[in-house]
């Protein structure tokens, strides 16, 4: 790609905080290329204080054609989408953004799809499943949503803020029809056990569940990337789950963003 980075080059910037750990930059600046289309993914490192003169200065900038949004600006980056689709509308959160044919925004969240993607791919039954599901952000809320598209049976929320939870459980409850309550991390008689919180970046952090309480019959998935086999993930496969991290949730995003960003 560097042999043919020239100023028709279109840009498509990954904004978060950390960045260190993204993945997507070499991968969907390798799909552009597969797509034959003159463009490149790079990382920026964005303060949340530094959000609004950032988009200020990506917004002017006329070759920026579309953003990926990473931690911890999925919220606040909604707020600049004049258009965005039902999902991003109802968390009020985005993971992507392109430009309208006007200039301005047009933003979605793909996290929750190729989350759930990525579990069923390497052996999640996710239709009927009880699934716990710790951490009621930007990304464990796009979760819920797409479990629930895709058919669980009963959905359990635990976030250390209950208010979160609360929030998220009231969020979905017209699409969860009596499948989604909020709980303890306790994930005793579930199938599925999911982390969406950032517990694993730190290697003093605790595990979002302890590991005592897996055993053969759950799957467990992750959403951290970047940090190989996490310590949730070491103790899940110790216990005989199967499993899938967050390497296999951005490599299940990439044709999402693609499809996305090159509409």
């Amino acid at each position: 790609m560097s042999q043919k980075l020239n100023g028709a080059t279109r840009l498509y910037p990954i904004i978060g905080d950390p960045i260190r750990f993204v993945k997507s930059p070499q991968q969907l600046t390798r799909g552009f290329e597969a797509r034959g289309h003159n463009a490149l993914c790079l990382p920026m490192q964005v303060a949340k204080d530094n959000l609004d003169a950032v988009m200020h200065a990506l917004t002017l900038t006329g070759n920026v054609d579309g953003l990926l949004v990473t931690m911890p600006h999925k919220f606040s980056a909604f707020t600049y989408c004049v258009t965005s689709s039902d999902t991003a509308r109802l968390l009020g959160g985005v993971s992507v953004m392109r430009r309208n044919a006007d200039g301005t925004w047009h933003g979605d969240m793909l996290d929750g799809l190729a989350f759930v993607k990525a579990q069923i791919d390497h052996g999640a039954r996710v239709k009927d499943g009880r699934a716990l599901l710790v951490g009621a952000g930007a990304a464990g809320s796009a979760i819920a949503i797409a479990l629930l598209e895709a058919g669980v049976g009963e959905l359990i929320i635990h976030d250390a803020d209950e208010s979160r939870a609360t929030r998220l459980n009231g969020l979905v409850a017209e699409l969860a029809r009596g499948r989604v309550r909020v709980g303890a991390a306790d994930p005793a008689g579930c199938t599925l056990v999911f982390n969406a919180t950032p517990m694993g970046l730190a290697e003093d952090d605790p595990l979002p569940v302890s590991g005592e309480l897996l055993d053969s019959s759950m799957f467990v998935g992750d959403v951290i990337a970047g940090h190989g086999v996490t310590p949730l993930l070491t103790a899940a496969q110790s216990a005989g789950c199967k499993t899938a991290n967050g390497v296999q949730m951005v490599d299940a995003v990439q044709e999402m963003m693609l499809d996305f960003l090159l509409r």
